[in-house]
């Protein structure tokens, strides 16, 4: 983790020393890039984060990857990342760590949101204000960038989290493109769609399910049974891949997730 932490200092110190041009949220950066800033959050954003008992941070720190050639004025791929609660892991932590070359490589915008430190109460809520104050964010440097396609992804927890709060994203009007969800044992985009309300057009979502064969923490057959549930709730379009490993990405099912989900949006 620590070497994470570096790299995020280094990355957002070195981009205060970019030329002028491209900027977020007042952070100014030449692509490629990732680029971390405190921005502020709404009265709603403030309420999700509360959820729990709560205290409502002084701002949201907001990191952004974009890949080389990026040019706000052309549409991106917009990938939201979601983390586990473990070892106090935050939502710019996985995308650190799992995500950010191979989306990059495929020309895709990632984003995460987080408090400045991490909650009492890690809840869905404090992860849902914080991701969508860090959106706010891109939408104000990049105002174009409300009509981007938006995919979620998650391992583990952070599996749970973002099929939980991508319904969320698709009730403020977000266009999902996707979700990919690996090492995940319980389901919970249902308890989403209830509660969040984005229609029935939500049910066509893309969703890409990755399982290792030898995952002990969330089993093939818990996928499985995963995969049944999202299909009783009304999910179809649902690719479920296996691969013979444990309790990680596989970072060749992420590539052909992020493939199919620009084919469908």
């Amino acid at each position: 983790m620590a070497k994470i932490l570096c790299a995020l200092a280094w990355l957002t110190f070195s981009a205060r020393a970019f030329p002028a041009g491209l900027s977020f949220a007042g952070v100014p950066f030449t692509p490629p890039a990732t680029v971390r800033a405190n921005v502020p959050l709404s009265d709603m954003e403030k309420s999700y984060v509360s959820e729990g008992g709560n205290a409502v941070p002084s701002h949201t720190v907001a990191v952004l990857a974009v890949p080389r050639g990026f040019d706000p004025k052309k549409t991106w791929p917009v990938l939201v990342v979601f983390s586990s609660s473990d070892y106090e892991h935050q939502n710019r932590h996985a995308l650190m760590m799992f995500y950010r070359p191979p989306a990059l490589a495929a020309g895709w915008v990632l984003i995460a949101g987080d408090g400045p430190q991490p909650a009492r109460q890690d809840s869905s809520g404090w992860r849902a204000g914080h991701t969508l104050a860090a959106l706010d964010a891109l939408h104000r440097s990049f105002p174009g960038s409300v009509k981007w396609p938006v995919a979620c992804a998650g391992h583990s927890g952070g599996a749970k989290r973002a099929s939980y709060l991508a319904p969320l994203l698709a009730a403020r009007g977000y266009r999902l493109a996707g979700i990919f969800l690996t090492g995940m044992n319980e389901e919970k985009i249902t308890q989403g769609y209830q509660r969040f309300k984005p229609g029935r057009d939500f049910l066509r979502t893309p969703i890409f399910l990755s399982s290792g064969v030898r995952d002990m923490i969330a089993t093939l057959e818990q996928h499985n049974a995963v995969e049944k549930s999202m299909r009783r709730a009304g999910f179809q379009d649902i690719r479920h891949e296996s691969f013979p490993g444990g309790h990680r990405v596989q970072q060749t099912h992420f590539q052909e997730a992020l493939r199919w989900f620009r084919k469908e949006s």
